[in-house]
């Protein structure tokens, strides 16, 4: 019997996706709609995804590591947000999300558990039954093919880790040398151009050969299961 997956790759993103619509939206909405300097827009469009974060960790009782680390991120920027009256140093903080979450993906490499497993796993598995124990073959050794299974499974991470981290930097410079108004649509551009290019390098170099691997390991399964079922007639 299999299990339908797909929500819990949509469930391990929407944090994501959200905090860049929400504020962005947010922002337009009050300097545009309000009447807001570009200070107080900023300020109160990072109040929003904060609020958003901490009421589904209270209404679920629980969170996932992306969701985690950018619950941290948006109580500081609040924070620093209204220390600072300084709308180039608001937009350069925005990069903290970027930065923080490429810093723990890359520590959960070093640690051995890769945080964007958790996301990619309802790509590759499909809700299929027999890939999900491939897959846990895979990843527990038991596979001729689990040593290059778990290197690719450590690759797909650290690309994100290192796609965020370029666009952290690219937000920093942006946030110094282009207009305020510009950047704050362009930082969102530069976030969607990363996860854009997370996706096609990290599936080409890691998922894609991952796929591969779980086909393999699944007709192999399947080859063994056949003498038996011919025995046993």
């Amino acid at each position: 019997m299999t299990k339908n997956t797909g929500n819990t790759a949509i469930d391990n993103f929407r944090p994501l996706l959200l905090d860049v619509a929400v504020p962005l939206g947010s922002y337009y909405l009050f300097k545009d709609a309000f009447g807001m300097s570009t200070f107080a827009a900023l300020a109160w469009s990072s109040v929003v995804p904060a609020l958003r974060t901490v009421w589904g960790v209270v209404k679920e009782r629980r969170t996932n590591a992306l969701a985690g680390l950018i619950l941290v991120v948006n109580v500081v920027s609040l924070l620093l947000s209204f220390v600072s009256g300084d709308p180039r140093l608001m937009l350069a903080k925005d990069s903290g999300v970027s930065s923080v979450i490429a810093f723990g993906i890359l520590v959960s490499v070093w640690l051995g558990k890769p945080m964007m497993t958790a996301g990619m796993k309802p790509f590759l598995v499909k809700g299929d039954t027999a890939r999900e124990a491939a897959w846990e073959r895979l990843l527990s050794g038991a596979s001729e093919r689990s040593a290059a299974f778990r290197s690719k499974e450590k690759a797909f991470s650290v690309v994100w880790g290192l796609v965020l981290l370029a666009e952290c930097a690219a937000r920093v410079v942006g946030a110094y040398t282009i207009p305020v108004d510009t950047m704050v649509w362009l930082g969102s551009v530069f976030l969607v151009g990363a996860m854009v290019i997370g996706f096609v390098v990290g599936g080409g170099l890691a998922a894609g050969p991952m796929e591969g691997m779980l086909a393999a390991e699944v007709a192999a399964a399947e080859a063994a299961q056949q003498p038996e079922a011919v025995v046993a007639a």
